[in-house]
C-alpha cells in the first residue's frame, strides 16, 4: 500500500518527465553508434575522447589561423586526418565535424564489408576474428584495427582462408597448384 501524496509533492511530481530524461538523450544516440558498429563501450569512449581531442586541437589552431604556426599546424592536422579516411576534404572546417563514428567507419570489419567481402558486420568481424582477412602481407585478427586510405586497397582474403578457396571455386578461378592444399 501507497500513501497519498501531499500537495507539495504533487506540485513537484508535476515538475518532472519521468518518460523522457536529459541524460539518456545522449546514451540513446552512444547506443545507437554501438549498435551499428558493434563496438564496446570502452571503444566507443576513446573513440569519443580522441574526436573530443581533435575538436578542440582544431579550435586552438583556427584561434592562431593568421600564424605561421596555425596555417603549418592546419595544414598537418588536416593532411594526417585526410591520410587516415576520418575527413573527406583537407580543410580546417571538417576536423570541426569528426566524431567517434567517423573513427568506427573506418575499423578493419566496417571496411571488409564496404569491400563486399561480407554481408554483414557480424560475419565480418567473425573473419577478421578467424584470421581470413589479412591486410598487406599480415593476417590481421584485430576487428578494432583503424585502416588508412594507403592500406585501403590492400584487404584481401588470408592465403590459407576456406573461404577464400570457396569464393574461388565459385567464380572458378581457383588455381590447380592450388587445388593440391
Amino acid at each position: 500500500m501507497v500513501r497519498k501524496l501531499k500537495y507539495h509533492e504533487k506540485k513537484l511530481l508535476k515538475k518532472v518527465d519521468f518518460l523522457n530524461w536529459e541524460v539518456d538523450r545522449n546514451n540513446l544516440n552512444e547506443v545507437k553508434i554501438m549498435r551499428k558498429y558493434s563496438v564496446t563501450r570502452n571503444e566507443y569512449l576513446a573513440y569519443n575522447k580522441l574526436s573530443r581531442e581533435i575538436r578542440t586541437l582544431a579550435a586552438k589552431i583556427q584561434a592562431n589561423e593568421k600564424k605561421a604556426f596555425g596555417v603549418l599546424a592546419q595544414r598537418q592536422l588536416c593532411q594526417k586526418l585526410y591520410d587516415m579516411g576520418v575527413i573527406t576534404i583537407q580543410k580546417l572546417g571538417n576536423c570541426h565535424e569528426v566524431s567517434a563514428s567517423s573513427f568506427c567507419r573506418r575499423r578493419i570489419a566496417v571496411m571488409v564489408v564496404k569491400c563486399k567481402m561480407a554481408d554483414n558486420l557480424v560475419d565480418a568481424i567473425k573473419y577478421v576474428e578467424h584470421g581470413h582477412i589479412r591486410v598487406g602481407p599480415e593476417c590481421v585478427k584485430d576487428p578494432a584495427m583503424l585502416v588508412t586510405r594507403s592500406m585501403e586497397d590492400f584487404i584481401t582474403w588470408s592465403d590459407t582462408s576456406a573461404i577464400k578457396r570457396k569464393v574461388q571455386d565459385y567464380n572458378e578461378v581457383r588455381d590447380d597448384y592450388d587445388l593440391n592444399e
